[in-house]
């Protein structure tokens, strides 16, 4: 008798064990539908093909799979390009300046005499920067008999961007454009 009750147990624990096995899979593929919606939802809708049926639950995790690949060569590029602007902006080493051999930008000096006062622009779209460009100009323009109002210097990208305003100190002598101009020419390049 005491098999027939052994056995009536070991029945009632594999029965149980059945149901809980199937309430473990039923709560696991509820929670992956839910999953797998949340990460549909994700997805702009104007990815997924214009279709005249709802698209299969495969068929919209192969979409996610193909975006998230697509993103993420995006972000690859993206890194990338974020990169090479970093090393673009970023400031040279001590003691190297503009001129380092096989890459020359171009500069554009331009003065302007405005009777007592002169504006001296710079431009270039070289890759490198010099940073103590700003200075040589004013110590060029004040060398020349010029007084600093004011002066600016912008970076866009890879252009540079300065523009010195100065008065003249002796207006009586003035400063002579021709000169200072072609100190500045000498100076960039």
């Amino acid at each position: 008798m005491e098999k027939i009750v052994n056995s009536d147990h070991d029945d009632e624990q594999c029965k149980k064990q059945q149901v809980d096995r199937k309430t473990v899979e039923k709560n696991r593929r509820i929670l992956m539908k839910g999953l797998c919606s949340n990460l549909v939802s994700l997805i702009p809708p104007n990815y997924f093909p214009p279709s005249q049926y709802a698209l299969s639950q495969l068929e919209q995790l192969d979409q996610a799979a193909v975006y998230i690949g697509q993103l993420s060569r995006r972000i690859e590029k993206l890194k990338k390009k974020k990169e090479e602007a970093a090393a673009a902006t970023s400031p040279p080493p001590a003691g190297e300046g503009m001129r380092s051999a096989g890459s020359l930008p171009s500069w554009k000096v331009e003065v302007r005499d405005l009777g007592t006062s002169i504006e001296v622009s710079l431009m270039t779209s070289g890759v490198e920067r010099n940073y103590f460009i700003m200075y040589e100009a004013i110590s060029v323009v004040e060398q020349e008999g010029a007084e600093v109002v004011s002066a600016s210097f912008s970076a866009v990208a890879d252009k540079i961007f300065l523009t010195i305003h100065a008065r003249v100190k002796i207006t009586r002598v003035g400063v002579e454009t021709a000169r200072l101009y072609r100190r500045l020419k000498e100076m960039v390049y």
